[in-house]
């Protein structure tokens, strides 16, 4: 019987890096997100199809459905990275892929893969619904990483997101600001290595318990701000605490000091999306420096969130 799954994109608004260590995060569910079908067949065989958002091929395997054996495989990292979420998930549960004579496995990605809103922690989720396990473990025993992707990808309101004692804490929250016509988000098109980012993180020197209170009080200053003004002060603060502690300055000291609102890295700093505060007309400054992609609060975030 044909089975489908989906799972939302996200964006991390607040506690990028520090939400590792144990500080509250804000995130949002994105419109944008990637969705898993799968078919039986008598094939005897696992075939898997990885479709973009233009419905081209970026991925195709074929392996054995026993012992997950490579036959033909279009990309040999990808195809790692795929044997070792299903042989983490067949773990889980034994059952996993054993109630089948084939299977045929199509995704659908609805975003770019470069636009960085979640092409790997939608697919564990979807993975994790299929083998009925625990997308957390999964994610954790797999790559690790903080988890607050996995939990936008099963959440249709914006979260707060934290973890407390190994354990991951979520609250869904009303944001949904009234100066929301003033948020935007900008692709700056520098693809940045997440893993790699964290690791030069956990290789400075900080004040650990003061990071998570700082970050904390800039999550809350973000959702409970009634005012673009203080919004923004939260956004200021939140990169001036990250660029002491990475020892870098922050991204709009470094590219764009003459643009008049406020912004802010989102995830490994000076790549993937940043937020940007102004009028529609002032987006004109990203557009004219080459950054054409760019997204009103409204057309990023899931719609009834």
């Amino acid at each position: 019987m044909r089975k489908e799954f989906h799972s939302n994109g996200k964006l991390l608004l607040s506690g990028e890096y520090a939400i590792l260590e144990g500080a509250q995060g804000l995130a949002i569910p994105t419109q944008y997100g990637q969705s898993l079908t799968i078919k039986p067949t008598n094939s005897k065989l696992l075939e898997w199809t990885s479709l973009d958002e233009k419905q081209n091929v970026w991925f195709e395997g074929t392996y054995t459905l026993d012992s997950l054996k490579g036959i033909s495989i279009s990309d040999n990292a990808i195809s790692s990275t795929l044997i070792l979420l299903l042989k983490e998930a067949k773990s889980q549960n034994p059952g996993f892929l054993n109630d089948h004579n084939g299977i045929k496995v199509e995704t659908n990605l609805s975003f770019p893969r470069d636009w960085g809103l979640g092409t790997s922690s939608t697919l564990i989720n979807n993975i994790a619904q299929w083998a009925n396990i625990d997308a957390y473990q999964l994610l954790w025993n797999a790559f690790g990483g903080s988890g607050y992707d996995i939990a936008c990808s099963r959440h249709n309101s914006p979260i707060l997101y934290q973890i407390v004692d190994g354990t991951p804490k979520v609250e869904e929250v009303n944001f949904n600001p009234p100066f929301k016509d003033s948020i935007h988000f900008v692709y700056l098109n520098q693809k940045q290595s997440s893993k790699e980012a964290i690791a030069a993180f956990r290789e400075r020197d900080f004040n650990k318990n003061q990071l998570i209170l700082d970050i904390s009080d800039v999550t809350k200053g973000m959702v409970d701000a009634q005012t673009l003004t203080d919004f923004e002060s939260m956004m200021t603060k939140h990169e001036e605490v990250l660029s002491k502690i990475l020892g870098l300055p922050p991204i709009k000291s470094k590219f764009f000091k003459d643009y008049p609102g406020a912004i802010k890295s989102l995830g490994a700093w000076g790549g993937d999306f940043i937020m940007a505060t102004g009028k529609q007309n002032a987006l004109d400054y990203f557009s004219d420096k080459g950054f054409n992609t760019i997204f009103s609060f409204s057309e990023m975030i899931l719609q009834n969130a």
